[in-house]
């Protein structure tokens, strides 16, 4: 049997086809083609400081209930993952694309 290499996933615009290796969904690859601003991906330590959040606010949100703590423990599970420098290649959007819901 022959290995997938796209998924497909569909928004409100239509189905589109996503490489079966990506972490992200229809609405970042919309956001890479929508608007390739200056070509730069985000800087490592911009990535760091967004994951850090990220990961605080899971583990806040496991312990007040917000979220079960199966769901936090993944979160900071993948954030771990990424501040150890793995799934870097997965932030495709240009560094200028302020994500105001307009890829959609």
């Amino acid at each position: 049997m022959a290995e997938l290499t796209h998924r497909t996933e569909q928004d409100s615009m239509g189905k589109r086809q996503i490489p079966s290796e990506a972490y992200y969904g229809i609405q970042t690859l919309r956001a890479t083609e929508n608007f390739p601003v200056s070509g730069l991906k985000p800087l490592p330590t911009y990535i760091d400081a967004c994951i850090l959040i990220k990961k605080a606010t899971a583990i806040a949100n496991g312990e007040l209930g917000c979220i079960t703590l199966e769901i936090s423990q993944a979160i900071v599970q993948a954030a771990d993952e990424v501040l150890q420098g793995r799934l870097r290649d997965q932030f495709v959007v240009d560094v200028y694309q302020a994500g105001a819901g307009t890829s959609h």
